[in-house]
C-alpha cells in the first residue's frame, strides 16, 4: 500500500469504554501508517478504557470530546466492537446524531464485531449487505439489513467485519474505502459487484 493513500484524511474513531482494544489500534495503525490521522472522540472526559479478554485493558486520551466534534471535520469514521462500547453508544443521543452525519453526507464507515449496533439506534442499516459477530445477527436482521458469514463485506461506502480475526482484510478494506472517499462502490470481499441497497 501507498504510505501517502490517506494523505491529508482526518478519520474519527468514535468510543467509550469497553471498546475492543485492538478493534481501534490495529486499523489506527493501519490508517497512520498510509498517511491518515485518527482522532478519538467519545462522551468520556478525558480518557476511556479499553477492554482486552475478560478484563479492562489500557487508557487511551480523548482527542475531542463528542460535544465539541464537528462531524463536518472528519473524513471517514471508524467504529470499533467490544459488548460495553456499542451498547452505550447506541443510546447517546449525540453519537446517533454523529453516526448519522457520516451516512448523510455520503462519507466512509467502517465498523466490526458489535460496532454495528450503534448504527442500528441510528438508523442507517436497513437494506445493506454486512456482516458482524453472530451474536447480533438477528438484531441486524430485524433492522433490515442483509447479514453474510465473510470476513469483510464493503456496501456502498460502509465497511464491516466480524471479529478481531478478521482485522488484517477489515484494515485492507478501510483503507482502500477511507482514499476513494465519498460512496465507494459496492462490493464483497470476492469483488463481485452489487447494485446499491441489493444483496
Amino acid at each position: 500500500m501507498s504510505k501517502n493513500r490517506l494523505s491529508e484524511k482526518l478519520i474519527a474513531a468514535l468510543v467509550t469504554d469497553g471498546f475492543e482494544e485492538i478493534e481501534l489500534v490495529s486499523p489506527m495503525d493501519a490508517i497512520s501508517q498510509v498517511g491518515g490521522d485518527c482522532h478519538i472522540v467519545s462522551p468520556k472526559a478525558e480518557f476511556v478504557l479499553g477492554w482486552t479478554g475478560d478484563q479492562w485493558g489500557e487508557e487511551f486520551g480523548i482527542d475531542v470530546h463528542l460535544a465539541k466534534a464537528e462531524p463536518e471535520s472528519y473524513d471517514a469514521l471508524l467504529l470499533p466492537g467490544g459488548v460495553l462500547n456499542p451498547d452505550s453508544l447506541r443510546t447517546d443521543e449525540d453519537a446517533i446524531a454523529f453516526v448519522k452525519h457520516f451516512f448523510d453526507s455520503g462519507k466512509p464507515v467502517a465498523a466490526i464485531c458489535h460496532g454495528l449496533w450503534t448504527l442500528i439506534n441510528a438508523g442507517v442499516v436497513r437494506g445493506r449487505t454486512v456482516t458482524s459477530v453472530e451474536s447480533i445477527r438477528i438484531d441486524l436482521e430485524n433492522a433490515g439489513a442483509i447479514w453474510k458469514d465473510e470476513e469483510v463485506i464493503v456496501d456502498n461506502g460502509l465497511v464491516t467485519s466480524r471479529t478481531p480475526d478478521d482485522l488484517p482484510a477489515f484494515n485492507e478494506k478501510l483503507v482502500e474505502v477511507f482514499a476513494a472517499g465519498k460512496l465507494a462502490p459496492t462490493e464483497n470481499t470476492r469483488g463481485t459487484a452489487f447494485a446499491a441497497g441489493a444483496g
